[in-house]
């Protein structure tokens, strides 16, 4: 009789916490936005509170109240001081509800919503078939053209989506001599809301579809803007782009494919004023597209939202010359986020 062969004797060379972390993530993820569905943020941002305090409060058994607890300042949403629990610095910024940075609709809109979307099953469809799941394989915008409501929706998720990296981005950039920024497909105007708060003399359109501009009219209104930042009623694709020295896309290019990206870019090249420039607002991958990690899971999400994808720098930059633009480069500005830009002559 032959005995079995004896495995292999191989010492790792590496440790296994990548692979953990992927599938520990998982589960650790879900328990972050249990916390968030709760209001247990809400709560801390009123009283720091104790394991007893919180068990209490949401009628939840010790242990499983550890369990939450401990998954939220393991990811630096809490810290414990003796047996309490504070809010950390990001938590009060982004999951406060009633703060002007909070995203807490977004990530609740972007995985409660349509909770399909987020399975195995529909990102192994996407990457198989590679077509679009949401709304049943319905068009994205041609949904929200046709349903107010759900454009309302999806317009407030992405508000809490943009507007941080929308107050970030012009401080990197010197828009003293911006007379006129248009805001193409600019959803509830975070950007040109961010751009005019940093630079009192510019004047922002925001050029949308009906239905989002009645909520980009209600944000630009809060933010005590409306004489300066105005709606324009218009869709990119059949309509002439406005006049104006800066052309800006918060989002817009990676939800399309490279030839209508190009059709984009032309249309704002002939639009602009001489001198005048593009901007591209977006997760960007890094040029030979081996990082960042989020820009390639953005990418995934790309192919069950939409017909597009994320673009490295270096490929924005080729879209952008092919039509006419110069002096192309890649700014990164808040965190994942980047603008690609480039000049009309």
């Amino acid at each position: 009789m032959t005995e079995p062969a004896k495995p292999e004797a191989k010492r790792p060379r590496v440790d296994d916490s990548r692979l953990l972390d992927i599938q520990m993530g998982l589960f650790g993820g879900q328990a972050f936005l249990v916390g968030l569905d709760l209001g247990l943020f809400a709560r801390l941002a009123e009283t720091p509170m104790s394991l007893s305090d919180v068990a209490k409060a949401f009628d939840l058994d010790p242990r499983a109240a550890e369990a939450l607890l401990t998954v939220q300042t393991t990811l630096g949403f809490l810290e414990k001081r003796g047996d309490t629990y504070h809010l950390t610095d990001i938590a009060e910024d982004y999951l406060v509800p009633g703060t002007p940075l909070y995203m807490g609709d977004f990530l609740r809109e972007a995985t409660f919503a349509q909770p399909e979307l987020t399975s195995y099953a529909s990102v192994k469809r996407s990457i198989l078939e590679n077509r679009t799941q949401i709304y049943d394989g319905g068009e994205l915008f041609q949904t929200h053209e046709e349903q107010a409501a759900q454009a309302r929706t999806f317009t407030m998720m992405m508000h809490g989506h943009s507007i941080a990296p929308g107050m970030a981005w012009p401080e990197k950039f010197d828009l003293s001599g911006v007379r006129k920024m248009i805001d193409i497909g600019g959803g509830s105007g975070a950007h040109a809301i961010g751009a005019a708060l940093r630079w009192p003399d510019l004047k922002a359109v925001v050029f949308e579809r009906p239905n989002v501009a009645d909520v980009a009219q209600e944000q630009i209104a809060a933010y005590g803007l409306s004489d300066r930042v105005t709606t324009e009623i218009g869709d990119f694709f059949t309509d002439d782009l406005p006049a104006g020295d800066l052309h800006f896309y918060g989002d817009i290019f990676h939800d399309w494919t490279d030839e209508t990206c190009r059709e984009l870019a032309a249309k704002s090249f002939a639009a602009l004023e001489p001198g005048g420039r593009i901007m591209i607002h977006e997760v960007i991958f890094d040029d030979d597209k081996t990082g960042p990690f989020c820009a390639a899971a953005l990418n995934v999400v790309m192919l069950a939202w939409t017909e597009g994808r994320q673009r490295s720098g270096a490929e924005l930059a080729a879209i952008l010359t092919q039509e006419g633009f110069v002096d192309a480069e890649t700014t990164r500005t808040f965190g994942y986020w980047s603008v690609a830009s480039a000049r009309k002559p």
